[in-house]
Parts: structure tokens; sequence; C-alpha cells
């Protein structure tokens, strides 16, 4: 059985590429989507993408991928540091949790260098940029049995996927 992702993206990311090009760079969400889409298509699972600025919005995602879905990537973004609704919600879900933040948190200003959100969740990935999204596919795939721990042959040409 094919997974299924749900990927979850927090507010002001609907303005990547725009806002503060030296922290997120110029990629855009939809870029970021279409690559997330590429993959999922070779590796044959299914994936949606979210996008709200609303944190009841969120909130609600994470609930509606209940019994849904196999596993959340999520980028909280601002959520990230000051949400206990989002916590709440992500421990009801039973599946694989991945938390991705385009920029390395931890070399950011103080109020943006620890994330709550994170206590909640399987994994984390930071500073990878976009590519970030990319590596939580996977390894939200890999942790669900569906792909090894070490990359096939066949999918040795994916290294050009992520480079929106």
């Amino acid at each position: 059985m094919a997974a299924k992702i749900m990927i979850l993206n927090g507010p002001n990311l609907n303005f990547l590429g725009i806002r503060e090009p030296h922290i997120y760079g110029s990629t855009t969400l939809k870029q970021i989507e279409d690559s997330c889409q590429v993959l999922a298509d070779q590796l044959g699972i299914s994936i949606s993408f979210h996008q709200t600025n609303m944190e009841g919005e969120l909130v609600n995602l994470i609930q509606s991928a209940h019994g849904k879905a196999d596993a959340i990537i999520m980028n909280p973004a601002a959520y990230s540091f000051t949400s206990i609704a989002l916590i709440d919600a992500l421990k009801i879900f039973e599946g694989v949790k991945i938390e991705v933040h385009i920029s390395n948190i931890h070399a950011r200003d103080e109020r943006h260098r620890h994330s709550i959100t994170s206590s909640a969740c399987t994994s984390v990935i930071c500073g990878l940029g976009p590519y970030g999204y990319i590596a939580a596919i996977l390894a939200a795939v890999q942790r669900l049995g569906q792909l090894p721990e070490t990359i096939p042959p066949a999918l040795h040409g994916l290294a050009a996927v992520g480079k929106a």
C-alpha cells in the first residue's frame, strides 16, 4: 500500500521567494510543492500539500490526517515557537511526524532558535533550504518501511529533485 503524506506549511510561507530571501532563498512554495510532487510520483506515494496562515486551520488539517495519512511533514513557521495547540494536535496523530525548517533555526536569533512543536514530532530537519522537504519525504517513506535505509540504484537520479 502506497504511503500517504500530508505536507503542511504555516504562516507567511506563501511568500517564499519574496520574503527575506537572504534567509529563505528565492525558491517559491509552488516550486517546492512541484518538486515534492515529482518525488512522490517517482516513489509511487500520495501527497497532499497545504499552506495556511491560520493556526486553527493547521490544527484542523492535522486532525483530518487521523486515519487518512501515514505521515505529516510540517513547516509550522512562526507557530513553531508559540503553538501549544499544534503540539496537542500532533500528539493525537499516530503516524510519522517530521518538522521541517528551511533555515537553520539553531543559528538564528534567540526568538527563532527553539521550536516547541518539535517536541511532538518524530524528527526535525532544518537548514537544508527547500531540499529539506525532499529529505523529509524520503525519511518519512523510509520510516514507513517503504524505502530502504540506503538509496537503491533506481533512485540515484533523485539528486536533481528539489533544486527548484
